[in-house]
């Protein structure tokens, strides 16, 4: 009996902790009690436990009681906690199993990506790409991805240090043409790769963010120019782009509403 009712109490304090944490000026000990069916002595005990620990705080003007700094504290361990590889990979396996191509998880590092995993997916397709390598940023889907959402001055002075060197014919080498292409991809959501790292290899990307809406990695899925047609490019963005979504939530990041 006891343990029940030890369980009914953590219950309660969960819900009392919810339904506070959606009122931002806080709520009143007799709100609280209609809105969860309690009496107020319960709810009282119940939020001066949660004081002490600091998960609540009273408001010293309105006597209201919101959410306390405890809260900030623990998220900010499980942020620092999150491993981008371990969270992305349920993802990059679900990308795999549903396309059979190859699939990559990059991180940006000093105007550089670098992959960090690779799944090769059930169809055979040569790449030069392997985990640990780093690949220019210009022209590459991963690359310009992250780009695309730097700040305007630490993209120029990417390009200035590094570049727009020639991989192919298809290599955008126009600092003002690659500008543009980088506006497209804000306004899409997804950047291509048409042959333009290599030849007979194209490659959809997005962007991954983490809790502060940071750009920090990009997923990319990469086949073939024959087999990618414009017609599974199409069906491809909807998938890349509820996967860079999906990933970037599972960082903390909030989407902002469209």
């Amino acid at each position: 009996m006891e343990r029940e009712n030890m369980v009914k109490s953590v219950s309660r304090a969960l819900d009392i902790i919810t339904l506070v944490s959606m009122k931002k000026g806080g709520l009143g000990v007799t709100e609280i009690a209609k809105q969860i069916d309690i009496n107020k002595s319960s709810v009282y005990r119940i939020l001066s436990t949660l004081v002490q620990y600091g998960y609540i705080e009273q408001d010293g003007e309105t006597g209201k009681y919101k959410l306390g700094y405890k809260f900030l504290e623990i998220s900010s361990k499980l942020l620092e906690s999150i491993d981008l590889r371990a969270e992305a990979r349920p993802f990059l396996q679900e990308l795999e199993n549903e396309t059979n191509e190859v699939i990559h998880l990059v991180v940006y590092d000093q105007g550089e990506v670098v992959y960090i995993e690779k799944l090769e997916g059930n169809e055979t397709l040569r790449m030069h790409s392997k985990v640990g390598k780093r690949a220019p940023m210009h022209c590459t889907s991963v690359g310009k991805a992250i780009l695309a959402y730097l700040p305007s001055s630490v993209v120029l002075d990417i390009l200035e240090r590094k570049g727009m060197p020639v991989h192919t014919d298809k290599t955008i080498t126009e600092k003002e043409e690659f500008l543009k292409e980088l506006s497209q991809v804000r306004q899409k959501g997804f950047a291509l790769d048409l042959e333009e790292n290599e030849y007979g290899i194209t490659c959809i990307a997005v962007p991954i963010f983490d809790h502060l809406g940071k750009v920090i990695a990009a997923v990319s899925i990469s086949g073939p120019t024959m087999r990618m047609t414009d017609d599974r490019m199409n069906t491809l963005k909807s998938i890349m782009v509820k996967t860079g979504k999906a990933v970037s939530a599972r960082l903390g990041h909030i989407s902002p509403l469209s």
